[in-house]
């Protein structure tokens, strides 16, 4: 068996005792009906919210207490490759088997899904998810398919301000919602200053409520800016957060259009 980095994972039965180091893959197991078999999570792991008060929090994303997990004795850990460090990942294979997911897009996703069916023997659960989040997916499509897609700005953070650009999971799921990036020619997660041409471009200029919290106030600024300009904040974790939250994303974006 291998992870979305082609690693071999060695597994010699089902796991049954999980560390989760990802938020959104967390919230996936437990709509895959795992939320029994996972004993170690990180501080982020936000949904379901009672989750981190049941089980063992072993730290962030980046920085973890190794002793805690060696002692959870975990069957496997889940990491992925853009939120865990490659140092944190090398340190804990000595631990248990490592599963490394690399999510850039739609395909990813269902791949990783599918994964997890395949090694925690769940694929009907699985299959049936994929072919859920596939039907509301579709259903969007066909809905928005001949209107006109606005071009917008979509901000992640503050002091520096820095926008989701292309080759990144937002930009993928920006295109979802029926939008165009108008910074989709630069990669990854650019600084801008508020004076960038790019700007004046877009219809619409989305404030994402993670990683940074953007709130009201941020937006009366951003107004005093642009004041023709239509300034949103928007559910980040429905443009970033990949596997189940996938199954919500679209019926939020309709919200979007109106």
């Amino acid at each position: 068996m291998k992870d979305q980095l082609k690693r071999e994972i060695q597994l010699k039965k089902t796991p049954k005792r999980i560390i989760s180091l990802v938020p959104s893959q967390t919230e996936l197991l437990v709509d895959l009906g795992l939320e029994s078999s996972i004993f170690g999570v990180t501080k982020f792991c936000v949904h379901p919210k009672h989750l981190r008060m049941s089980k063992a929090v072993v730290g962030g994303t980046k920085q973890i207490n190794i002793e805690k997990i060696i002692a959870l004795r975990p069957d496997i850990i889940l990491c992925n490759k853009e939120e865990n460090t490659k140092e944190m990942i090398e340190s804990l294979e000595e631990i248990a088997p490592i599963h490394v997911s690399d999510i850039y897009n739609l395909d990813d996703c269902f791949e990783l899904i599918n994964m997890y069916g395949e090694i925690f023997d769940i694929k009907r659960t699985t299959s049936t998810l994929v072919a859920n989040i596939q039907l509301e997916r579709e259903a969007f499509q066909l809905q928005f398919q001949n209107t006109d897609k606005l071009k917008i700005a979509y901000f992640i953070w503050k002091k520096p301000w820095m926008v989701a650009a292309s080759d990144n999971f937002i930009d993928v799921m920006i295109t979802e919602a029926g939008f165009v990036n108008v910074f989709n020619d630069e990669k990854r997660y650019p600084e801008v200053d508020l004076s960038n041409p790019k700007l004046k471009e877009a219809d619409i200029i989305f404030l994402s409520s993670e990683p940074f919290p953007f709130k009201e106030e941020h937006v009366l600024k951003l107004k005093a800016q642009f004041p023709k300009k239509t300034i949103k904040i928007v559910d980040g974790e429905l443009f970033s957060w990949y596997g189940s939250r996938l199954l919500k994303s679209y019926l939020y974006f309709q919200t979007l259009h109106n």
